[in-house]
């Protein structure tokens, strides 16, 4: 036997063994008083805090951000079976450590659970490579033309598909998932921002476009490694070809098959000279001279991941506060109100909306999109709260746990305040946005890999608020009390959708 066949070995027997202890020890443990105890796991000789881990897959952004929460430093560390060691912090000095002040030092790893996804796409790319794609990135979302042309884009799509749905909706009085629209509308609009193309996912009959669903089972297996007690679990699995790993494989082979075709239908367009003048991301790229064709589908995969996932995610939470919080509704509808221009409010006029503003950055503080970002230490170094990171660890900061911290938002943090994000002109009354530190606040990231869509999401998140509440009032339709589920694939969603009534303002 060699030793690859001796570790092979070796390692389905743990992965048989533990499940059969886990069973056992689950019968004379309360599994809630694991998730709501706060307490560092416990852990075991070889097979860490497996049991813990176990427990909390569903819940466990909830669960690690409890324990950081409850830590002096707000940071701990999580040992995996076979001694893997994880950190968690919602330390803003170890923030700005891991994303500025070190940036060379933390990085994305390279055989990351997302490298199958994503390759090397900017999001999941290190050194030169990261580098390139940021440089072009950056100058491209500069652009003014790049700017009208999403302006374009979300205004044709919010007025011509999402707004009659809700129309109909309000008139047959029928039940929507909100989240799942608001997901369809995202993915719509970024499929034709990155690629120039139109995959109709909003379309009335809500069809069941094969591209959006082949990208979702991307994000759903990818997202499930990072759930797992032990990455061995998925690298055996997909050494082997079965179970997720192998629906993950075909997955990633449509997705990346269909942007693919798109590549090469775009790259013989501009040979032909008949879109030189195409304002797509696809196209911009394309132009620059990069016509290596997994080079820029890699590119082209990070950026739909980013635009569909992000802002859907963060406009299907703040509908639901807002639904809890009538008096911020009343405050949002009437700002809506000073700044429509014949009854519609358009682009120009939404960059004024302050108080919207910052009441989406009060619901993304509550529910980050990004709940968990990791990067990898190159090296040995120590965070400046003293904590030792080995070289090999993977180094976690918690968007969701800082977004709850008394240290950083005081004792009120608790409240859905929009007023903590601005200041009041006593002459004027009108409102001045006050921005929050970066490391403080890393939803968008923050140092080199600051998120470059951060102004032109906001731009949309703003225009759908006031396209929707102008028209309709959103009521969720659990009942009153009932806060819905948060968990978490690569990005945050709401468990079992967000269903709602539409109702018509009169």
């Amino acid at each position: 036997m060699t030793l690859v066949d001796l570790q092979l070995s070796n390692s389905l027997i743990f992965c048989i063994l533990i499940p059969f202890l886990f069973f056992k020890f689950k019968k004379t443990r309360n599994n809630n008083a694991l998730l709501s105890s706060g307490k560092i796991p416990k852990s075991y000789p070889i097979i860490g805090s497996y049991f813990s881990i176990l427990v909390n897959q569903e819940q466990r952004v909830q669960w690690i951000s409890d324990i950081i929460l409850s830590t002096p430093k707000l940071t701990f560390t999580l040992i995996r079976p076979l001694n893997l060691h994880s950190i968690f912090t919602a330390n803003p000095s170890n923030v700005q450590h891991i994303l500025k002040t070190n940036f060379s030092l933390y990085q994305k790893k390279s055989n990351s659970v997302l490298a199958d996804f994503l390759r090397n796409g900017i999001f999941n790319a290190n050194g030169d490579i990261w580098k390139y794609q940021r440089k072009v990135a950056s100058h491209e979302f500069n652009t003014r033309s790049l700017r009208k042309f999403v302006e374009t884009v979300v205004d044709t799509e919010l007025s011509e598909r999402l707004i009659p749905i809700l129309a109909n909706a309000a008139a047959e009085e029928n039940v929507l998932d909100l989240q799942d629209i608001l997901q369809r509308f995202a993915f719509d609009n970024i499929c034709k921002i990155a690629f120039g193309y139109d995959p109709g996912y909003l379309l009335p009959n809500l069809p069941e476009a094969e591209f959006a669903v082949a990208f979702e089972d991307c994000v759903r297996l990818s997202s499930e490694r990072f759930a797992l007690p032990c990455p061995i679990i998925w690298k055996m699995k997909r050494a082997l070809n079965i179970g997720s790993e192998k629906k993950l494989q075909i997955a990633v082979q449509q997705v990346r098959e269909f942007a693919k075709r798109i590549v090469r239908e775009k790259q013989r367009e501009l040979n032909d000279k008949s879109s030189l003048h195409s304002a797509d991301l696809l196209s911009r790229f394309l132009s620059t001279g990069n016509s290596d064709e997994d080079f820029v589908t890699d590119i082209v995969i990070s950026f739909i991941l980013a635009g569909r996932d992000t802002t859907s995610a963060a406009l299907t939470w703040f509908f639901w506060l807002i639904s809890k919080n009538p008096e911020v509704e009343f405050e949002i509808l009437k700002e809506i109100g000073e700044n429509a221009n014949d009854s519609v409010v358009l682009y120009d006029e939404v960059k004024s909306m302050m108080y919207t503003h910052a009441s989406l950055c009060e619901s993304i503080r509550f529910y980050p999109p990004v709940p968990m970002d990791s990067k990898v230490a190159a090296k040995d170094d120590v965070l400046p709260d003293g904590t030792f990171v080995r070289k090999g660890t993977r180094v976690t900061y918690h968007p969701y746990a800082m977004g709850r911290s008394e240290e950083i938002w005081g004792k009120d943090w608790a409240e859905f305040k929009p007023e903590r994000w601005l200041n009041k002109d006593q002459v004027t009354g009108n409102w001045t946005f006050v921005n929050k530190d970066a490391y403080s606040y890393p939803v968008f990231q923050a140092g080199p890999r600051i998120c470059l869509g951060k102004e032109m999401a906001f731009l949309q998140m703003k225009r759908v608020v006031a396209g929707v509440l102008q028209r309709y009032k959103v009521v969720p339709v659990a009942k009153k009390g009932v806060e819905p589920l948060f968990i978490s694939y690569l990005t945050a969603k709401m468990k079992g959708g967000f269903p709602v009534t539409v109702e018509e303002r009169m």
